[in-house]
């Protein structure tokens, strides 16, 4: 049988965070896959253990996948862990759990503390639903589309920031979403540090412009608390609908054509198929 692949949650900042199944854990493998060995060094020290570690992060190669991968198969169990928080969440751990699932090797998540959960429950914003939208590109098309698409979101949106771009993040937002807009920056979330500071986009933005925080940084946007507009799609459904019929579709394929390509309702589909 090949070993086990434990996905093991880490302390945000407080090692009393770190659960008792975590511990047991991280004394009985004989292998840690870290984002960071010296920080990962650091727990594993409070322990009192000395696993083989290996980094695993971003920019790891595939041959370091492939030597996880190896030390699996051999029946060897591995821990894998991120800086802080839970792997796989904003941080690297899904291309290893993806492989060692397909090699057969079972993946046990040992849940603990997360920064988005921690981040929400204390911000005092609604958390029954909620969008992740973790670091958001720092320019482009990509950033200027989530800044959007948090906006408008209906309901609460969490995302992480560094802290030297936390006022650009904060003005971006305000742009679309409004000065107004009420968010939560949670900084150092379980350390000496630690810091909630609640306000609209534009007080916030106005403080950490004069402010630099530091440290690692949540932030929670308050939702529209209303469903997000569609998109009017009818001149693209137009112009699609025309060039099916020039095609020589027959009216009725062309409806299904709209309903499956755009997600028409089906009545309305059908009457712009027929004013045509």
């Amino acid at each position: 049988m090949p070993g086990t692949l434990y996905v093991v949650a880490t302390p945000l900042g407080n090692l009393q965070d770190l659960s008792t199944r975590a511990s047991a854990v991280l004394r009985t493998v004989g292998v840690v896959a870290s984002e960071d060995t010296r920080r990962t060094g650091n727990l594993l020290a409070h322990l009192g253990v000395k696993p083989r570690m290996l980094s695993f992060h971003a920019h790891s190669t595939a041959k370091r996948l492939e030597t996880l991968l190896a030390i699996l198969a051999d029946d060897r169990d591995v821990a894998l862990v991120t800086d802080a928080g839970t792997p796989g969440v904003s941080d690297p751990g899904a291309e290893l759990v993806a492989a060692a699932r397909a090699a057969g090797s079972p993946v046990v998540p040992v849940p603990g503390p997360s920064a988005v959960a921690t981040a929400l429950s204390a911000s005092g914003l609604p958390a029954d639903r909620y969008l992740f939208l973790g670091f958001l590109p720092r320019k482009g098309v990509e950033r200027t589309r989530l800044l959007a698409r948090a906006a408008q979101e209906e309901w609460t949106v969490v995302l992480f920031e560094a802290p030297g771009r936390l006022a650009d993040l904060l003005r971006d937002l305000a742009g679309p979403a409004g000065g107004d807009r009420q968010a939560v920056v949670a900084r150092e979330l379980t350390k000496l540090h630690e810091e909630f500071r609640t306000g609209s986009l534009r007080e916030l933005g106005e403080y950490y412009s004069s402010q630099e925080p530091r440290g690692e940084i949540t932030v929670v946007l308050a939702g529209t608390g209303v469903p997000a507009q569609p998109p009017d799609r009818t001149e693209e459904a137009r112009d699609r609908a025309l060039a099916l019929l020039a095609d020589g579709v027959t009216r009725r394929e062309a409806t299904q054509r709209l309903i499956a390509e755009l997600g028409m309702a089906r009545n309305e589909a059908y009457r712009l198929v027929m004013s045509l």
